[in-house]
Parts: structure tokens; sequence; C-alpha cells
């Protein structure tokens, strides 16, 4: 069944929401270190297949290799733009280094989140944790085996539960989106969800479907002010024996996500060091190359970028079942858009 938007993002899109956006009032940076974050990219361009057929490379303008043909139109790549992946990791404890092969903890959601300065704008995509793409096998010695076709998220699973496996997932993101350049990333256990939410003072929701079975306040319709626990019951649960329940789930979470980024930026105003704190916080649930000198250092530089909910895109695809896993297949031709839209700029060219 083809779903549009049926990619479930998970309640991890906050917290980078927050960690980023929240610095002073939901604004984003002007001046991002640009030098020392670009270092931390493997890539420097996407690698885009061009709809090149009728392109005259001989034209008044010298083509240039960052630029695409498309649909009649040429895009050149915005360089100015910084990628983070924002992973939550399937732990619900502090975090620890793990044995390689497959102990490192999966990568249930995983998103990013894109800061471009020439549009003064915010933009987050989503990934589905199922989507089916390239991922490495290592063995418990951490070393390499074999590429397989199988969902993303867990590439993240196969290395150490530290770095190691954020950089495996780093690179299975950027591969599947055309080797996008990475700058950053933060890999967030779920066991982190509490500490966030109570750190924004809580969100208010009404509860979409029922959830008793795992928190005896969260019936449907009913009007809740989510703390703690109950935060964490009302983002992560559903059950798996039930076929799409992803999607109820991502009702949910699109839901919270609205309620969560309003109360962080009311947060934030009245205490501009709201995303220093969080990021200590939670430091010992996180692995993450940004650090909280980097955090402290861009907030006096941040100066109103915007984001609307329109502003975060899901991926397109379908999802299907191959015995008792689901699998998402990928829209290529979405996937495409998308990198074209967001980290693409359209110009006038004469060839």
């Amino acid at each position: 069944m083809k779903r549009k938007g049926s990619i479930f993002l998970i309640i991890w899109a906050s917290v980078m929401t927050l960690i980023v956006v929240a610095l002073v009032g939901f604004e984003v940076v002007r001046f991002f270190g640009k030098s020392n974050l670009s270092a931390k990219s493997v890539t420097t361009t996407p690698i885009m297949a061009s709809d090149d057929a009728d392109t005259d490379y001989t034209g008044a303008q010298s083509w240039q290799s960052d630029w695409v043909r498309y649909d009649g139109g040429v895009y050149d790549y915005n360089e100015d733009i910084t990628t983070f992946l924002i992973m939550g990791i399937d732990k619900d404890d502090v975090v620890t280094r793990a044995i390689e092969g497959t102990d490192g903890g999966q990568a249930d959601s995983l998103f990013l989140l894109v800061i471009d300065p020439r549009k003064e704008a915010l933009r987050i995509i989503g990934i589905n944790r199922n989507s089916m793409t390239d991922v490495d096998i290592y063995d418990e010695y951490g070393r390499y085996q074999t590429t397989v076709v199988a969902q993303i998220a867990t590439q993240h699973g196969f290395g150490d539960g530290m770095e190691k496996s954020c950089e495996y997932q780093v690179k299975a993101v950027s591969n599947m989106f055309y080797q996008l350049p990475i700058h950053g990333y933060a890999a967030i256990n779920m066991s982190a969800i509490p500490t966030i939410n109570d750190r924004v003072g809580g969100v208010d929701v009404t509860v979409l479907e029922d959830l008793t079975k795992w928190d005896k306040t969260l019936y449907k319709g009913a009007q809740v002010h989510l703390e703690g626990e109950h935060a964490f019951n009302y983002v992560k649960s559903r059950d798996i024996g039930i076929y799409g329940s992803n999607d109820m789930r991502l009702d949910r979470q699109r839901q919270y996500l609205n309620g969560f980024i309003e109360q962080a930026r009311m947060t934030s105003r009245e205490n501009p060091n709201t995303a220093v704190e969080l990021f200590r916080a939670i430091s010992d649930m996180m692995v993450t190359n940004i650090s909280a000198d980097e955090i402290s250092y861009l907030a006096p530089l941040i100066t109103n970028y915007s984001f609307d909910p329109d502003d975060l895109k899901i991926i397109e695809g379908e999802t299907q079942k191959n015995g008792e896993f689901e699998e998402f297949i990928v829209d290529e031709d979405d996937l495409y858009k998308t990198i074209l839209d967001v980290f693409y700029e359209k110009i006038d060219y004469v060839g």
C-alpha cells in the first residue's frame, strides 16, 4: 500500500529541534563555525545522477561538477548548508560500550536536521527506520565482512554502541542520500525522553488513541500534560502485533512534536541556557561529536531562522511485510526530488 508520509518521525526530531533550535527562542545559526563543521564530513557534495541527455557542456557558461540537470532545470548544491544526523537508539539506559557485531543498538529513529543560512531556514527530513538500503556487516572484532540490503536502522547495531556505531550509521545515511555531506551527529538513547520532555516543562496533548495498556492515564480523548514516564509512554508505545501501528504512532508523534516545539520556544525565551543545560543533563545518554562548548559558542551567533510544519519532510515510500519484519521501500523519485529541494538551488544556466 502506497503511503504518502507513512514514515514515522519519532520523538527524536524533537530532541535536536530543542538542542539547536531552542538555543535562543527557536532561532538558528548565522555563523556556524563552518570550517570546523565542514571538516567533520567525509564528503563535500552529493553525487547525483543528472538528467543531462540534452546538456550542452560547451555553452556560454562553464558546467560545474556539483550542478545537476533535472526536468529541464539546472541545480547547484548549496555548500553553505550544515546537516546533522540525529539518531534515537533503542536503549533504555545510559550509553555503554558494546561488543561489536550486533549489540550496538538499533537506530529506531533517524532524521536529518538541515540548517540553511542562505534561506535563513531550518529543515527536517525524516527517514523510516525500516528503509531498505545498503548496510555494512562487521564481526565482533570490527572487521568488515560484507554489504547487504537491510533495514537502515540495523547499521548502528554493528558498531560498539559509541562513536564507531555513529560513524557506521552516518555512512549508511549519507550513501542512501547520494553521498550527502553530514557535518555532525547525535545518538540519543530512549531513556532520555523524560528528561528532554521535563526540561521544557512538559507538553499538553489530547490523547489520540487508547494507550492504557501501557499507561492508565492515556485513554483516548484525555487532555493530558505529559511529564516524565507519561511522555515516554505516549511517544514510544505501540502494539507491534498490529500491522501499521507505526502509522498511528506517527500521528501521536507529530502531535507531540508540534506541542514540544511551542513549549521549547517559550522555555528558551525565559532561559537562554536551556539548550546547554539539556545537553549536559542527557550527556550520559547520548553520543555526539558536537560538544557543549560548541553549542555555547553557537548560541550568541543565532538569529531568526524560520521553521514551520511544511519544513518537516518525510521521505515517501511503501511498507511491505517480509516474514515477521516490515520493510520500507523508498520512493527513489521522491528521495531525489527532496534532495534537490532541500540541498540545491535552481540557477539560470545558459548552455
